[in-house]
């Protein structure tokens, strides 16, 4: 057998940048490269190894949580069809990565980490930043990755990627199983070399299967969807990784059943289809809460059903109710006691539309969702355009947003208020137009995802929606993105503190307890003083974008114009009023309050939180 000589980084880089992926015919170079902040963990192995193989495009970034995120959204994107890598030193730059693994564990994305570990020869132990441990010499901070990676392995001899890697790759490319897979390198043994096959380097081409559902249960499928009176589809983010739009679109429109999007669903319907009833459960709207509540029939497409799309297990209160779940994931289509459909979602729909027959939902529901769709996109319009006179609310930016940007153009979310009012607000009109990491909600993945997705699709202008909390945990991607030419917009939306959590403490009789930025009052000793004194215009010039402030909601349209004609990253500071808020529309969030307080507003609210528990349900 013909070998090759190499370090083990190096056989390793060799062999990710041969590994290829195909479905429906196409295919693809699997990995983008990979991205890295080089320590004594990795430089002298991955890093001499990139310097190796400049075909194979090494990324610095500024932050290892931060290429995690981005490495994140790049993969979904790109439907899970590419993905990268991501490396760092042993110790801080691997621990930083951890948050960033269980974002993409969650949210099913294909992401590769190499984080640098400690020598696997011990003799000089303890290395710098080595955790020691009384009990075990095999252990690092890098087993902390285990419970948040899909697969996790470690390379205590070159030889031993030979069977390590292949594994990998299975995962990463797996529909059901794929999430952030973590190979922890032993800084010693990235720098040992070793007589590798040079077969096991050959191009390989992993297909990505479309798997039928089984056909008893996909028969009777059918039977509960003729047999149903009011059904309800709820559209989750395995529509997009199957790339079910028209499939989708075309079964809604024969059967005439509405479809509700989950936070990762939203866009796999477009804006203006007639069955469109968007947004389901605690953030979602009115007419599919109201759908919801009453169906007979929950059809959930590629949906993990999150408390917030079941709204704690009240959304669906019809004591009939039904569930078919199709998933490629059987863990998530057992579900509610569901009748469990472990199969591809376009290949699936497809087979209901040519098996669904003359099914059609009776005239009377029809007009109830013609009804509340009508009446919900009177309410948007309003939301848009409340003519506030001074700071906009932040569903006018929301609504400028909306209608002044591309169909093409992405925006991008992760956590505060945000996320609630643009599941419920936005329209899309692209089914890539909405980006929204709500799996694990994680503040300071928006500006190096938005990264992510411009290097996806460079093609589309990519918006960055980010509250202040956000900016101020992880702006430092926009260096990045200046480093590599990606311009991004980022539109930071000023409210002087965490104004989600603070409208969610108010409703627990908290009044907004420590989230304001304020300085601390010397006399109560509480979080009651001055405002900071931030200018996140100043730290935008910091970093390298060009800034612009916007005072109005005209102001704010101005500033999106001249954003869209620059060529440099652009952040926009708009300065908001937090008095409009958006409503929820009959539904409810499950949040524990406190059982006994001394404080009025607490005891009043544990009083109507007791109320709603009793509307929580168990599915058997």
């Amino acid at each position: 057998m013909k070998t090759i000589r190499l370090t083990m980084a190096q056989a390793v880089i060799r062999y990710l940048k041969n590994q290829y992926v195909e479905r429906d015919g196409k295919q693809n170079q699997f990995f983008g490269g990979v991205w890295g902040i080089f320590g004594h963990g990795n430089v002298a192995g991955l890093g001499q190894a990139l310097q190796q193989n400049p075909d194979f495009r090494f990324y610095p970034s500024r932050n290892e949580q931060a290429q995690v995120h981005l490495a994140a959204a790049y993969a979904k994107m790109n439907n899970r069809l590419k993905a990268f890598a991501c490396t760092s030193s042993i110790g801080p730059g691997a621990t930083n990565m951890i948050t960033g693994a269980a974002v993409a564990t969650i949210n099913h994305l294909p992401v590769l980490l190499m984080p640098g570990d400690i020598f696997a020869r011990r003799n000089v132990a303890p290395v710098l930043q080595q955790l020691e441990a009384d009990f075990s010499q095999d252990i690092s901070v890098n087993d902390c990755f285990k419970p948040v990676s899909r697969y996790w392995d470690r390379i205590n001899r070159p030889d031993q990627i030979l069977a390590s890697l292949p594994e990998v790759m299975r995962v990463l490319t797996s529909p059901a199983d794929t999430g952030a897979v973590t190979l922890a390198l032993p800084q010693d043994v990235q720098a040992q070399a070793y007589d590798y096959p040079v077969q096991f380097f050959e191009p390989r081409v992993w297909h990505i299967p479309r798997q039928p559902a089984d056909r008893v249960l996909l028969q009777r499928s059918l039977e509960w969807i003729r047999a149903s009176k009011s059904p309800l589809i709820i559209a989750g983010g395995g529509v997009h990784y199957s790339e079910a739009y028209q499939a989708l679109a075309e079964f809604a429109a024969r059967t005439g059943i509405p479809v509700a999007e989950t936070q990762a669903g939203k866009g796999a319907l477009l804006w203006g289809h007639s069955q469109l009833v968007g947004a389901v459960g605690v953030t979602g709207t009115l007419v599919a809460n109201q759908l919801a509540h009453a169906a007979d029939l929950i059809i959930g497409i590629g949906t993990r059903y999150s408390d917030f799309t079941s709204a704690s297990k009240t959304a669906f209160q019809n004591p009939d109710v039904r569930f078919i779940n199709l998933n490629v994931a059987e863990f998530d289509a057992y579900k509610h006691a569901a009748l469990p459909l472990v199969a591809d979602a376009r290949l699936t729909l497809e087979e209901w539309i040519a098996g669904v027959a003359d099914y059609r939902i009776p005239p009377a529901y029809a007009d109830e969702i013609a009804r509340g769709r009508e009446a919900w996109d009177r309410e948007v319009d309003r939301l848009y355009h409340l003519g506030t006179t001074g700071r906009p609310a932040q569903s006018e930016v929301i609504g400028a947003l909306n209608e002044l940007i591309r169909p093409q153009d992405v925006i991008i979310n992760a956590a505060g208020s945000a996320p609630g009012d643009l599941h419920k607000l936005w329209r899309s009109r692209d089914v890539k137009s909405y980006h929204m990491e709500y799996g694990y909600s994680c503040m300071g993945y928006e500006i190096p995802g938005a990264l992510g997705i411009k290097m996806a699709d460079p093609s589309r202008e990519v918006y960055a929606l980010v509250g202040d909390g956000t900016f101020l945990m992880m702006p430092s991607e926009i260096i990045t993105s200046i480093q590599e030419g990606y311009k991004l917009n980022i539109i930071l939306v000023e409210n002087r503190g965490y104004a989600s959590i603070g409208s969610l403490s108010g409703s627990i009789g908290s009044s907004g307890f420590g989230t304001v930025y304020r300085q601390r009052d010397a006399k109560t000793g509480h979080l009651t003083g001055e405002y900071l004194p931030l200018d996140f215009a100043a730290l935008g010039r910091g970093f390298g974008a060009e800034v612009i402030e916007a005072e109005s909601l005209e102001e704010f349209c101005k500033a999106l114009q001249v954003a869209q004609r620059n060529h440099r990253t652009t952040l926009i500071v708009v300065h908001t009023d937090t008095s409009h808020r958006v409503p929820g529309y009959e539904s409810w969030w499950d949040v524990p309050i406190a059982e006994v307080s001394e404080m009025e507003e607490v005891k009043a609210a544990r009083q109507q939180y007791e109320e709603m528990l009793k509307k929580e349900r168990y599915f058997f």
